[in-house]
């Protein structure tokens, strides 16, 4: 199991890992939670998926995606901004320092050991990419029981941003989540793992 930051240009250099999460993201939002989402041939995409994004991707052995989250700048269109702008009270972010994290997830037919371990990596990469990047903090609209009992649980200050949300079934948010070196460290200790985890990610950014 490894953890690579992947773009539409490095893509190519990851075997199956960009074109699996596709498919991963199908079967944990289309088939597994029913979202009315634009899907083709059991591979889940949307109009914020372009080469502005980054994922960060956990997999397996032979490159096939395990757990994912979807970075976008919050200086191109972004999914609050676009669907959800009631759900952030100030003024929604325009700024390089300020990205959207979504579509996070990792598949549930893992054991529960491999499925804590695929989202502790998951939530490594995204700050060990956010400081190369420079990024000071993620946006993201979730169940706010993952902000709780996922995030934050992992050691990541989570601030709502905004009004609660019923939707697909959940009671749901967008929150801030901090980015820095001291959010990394206490991740690092939530979570045991204390090596740097994500591969690549100073060439992504330069």
């Amino acid at each position: 199991m490894r953890t690579v930051a992947v773009t539409w240009e490095t893509a190519h250099q990851h075997g199956e890992a960009w074109i699996s999460h596709h498919r991963l993201r199908y079967k944990m939002f289309v088939a597994r939670q029913k979202w009315s989402v634009p899907n083709y041939r059991q591979i889940e995409y949307d109009e914020f998926d372009t080469p502005a994004a980054t994922y960060i991707l956990t997999v397996d052995e032979q490159h096939r995606a395990l757990g994912s989250v979807r970075l976008v700048p919050t200086t191109r269109p972004y999914m609050v901004e676009t669907l959800w702008p009631t759900l952030v009270n100030a003024e929604l972010p325009h700024c390089a320092s300020v990205w959207e994290a979504s579509r996070f997830g990792c598949d549930r037919d893992l054991d529960a050991a491999s499925r804590r371990s695929v989202v502790a990596q998951l939530i490594l990469g995204c700050q060990e990419f956010g400081i190369a990047a420079g990024i000071a903090q993620y946006l993201g609209v979730m169940p706010i029981r993952i902000f709780k009992y996922v995030i934050a649980a992992n050691g990541c200050p989570v601030v709502q941003a905004g009004p609660t949300l019923r939707l697909n079934g959940h009671e749901t948010a967008a929150a801030y989540i901090d980015v820095s070196p001291s959010t990394l460290e206490a991740v690092r200790r939530r979570t045991g793992i204390r090596n740097a985890i994500l591969e690549s990610k100073l060439a992504l950014v330069a």
